[in-house]
């Protein structure tokens, strides 16, 4: 896809990134990455005697495959300008190795800056699974240049 400045925006607008499946290297990797080694993402015999009956994968990490996703849609790509962060995020289903999921992202709000040269673009994250389930969902906000900005920036 290429990228889209605010202008190209409107609320309602959807976008599906396509799919990825979770994998044990991911689960271990992320575990070394930020420390986290609770025996629920570690340890297979303790997480078969959780409600799960296996270990999950990090929520957090499920946060940071949506990231990744959006950034291979490329619709932001040279005309992102800052994310304000993530508000509101619920992880509704757990993640398991073997899961492949894919981000829909819908526009929530827009917002033009006092310049014109920028404006806020209000976003709605889902993470869904292989079955459909939506397992988290959350916002997150973007100040992204309009076309005029882009031109002024020389871009």
């Amino acid at each position: 896809m290429t990228t889209l400045y605010f202008d190209d925006f409107s609320v309602g607008q959807t976008f599906e990134s396509g799919g990825r499946t979770l994998t044990e290297a991911d689960l271990t990797f992320f575990s070394m990455l930020s420390g986290d080694w609770n025996p629920i993402h570690a340890d297979a015999e303790y997480a078969a005697g959780t409600r799960y009956g296996k270990r999950i994968v990090h929520g957090v990490l499920g946060m940071a495959v949506c990231t990744g996703m959006l950034h291979e849609m490329g619709i932001f790509h040279g005309s992102a300008i800052a994310m304000f962060g993530f508000e509101q995020w619920k992880f509704t289903a757990p993640l398991f190795v073997g899961d492949t999921v894919h981000l829909r992202l819908t526009i929530t709000d827009l917002s033009v800056g006092k310049s014109g040269h920028s404006g806020k673009i209000g976003r709605r994250f889902e993470l869904i699974n292989q079955k459909g389930e939506v397992v988290q969902d959350g916002m997150s906000a973007l100040l992204v240049q309009t076309r005029a900005g882009a031109a002024a920036a020389g871009g």
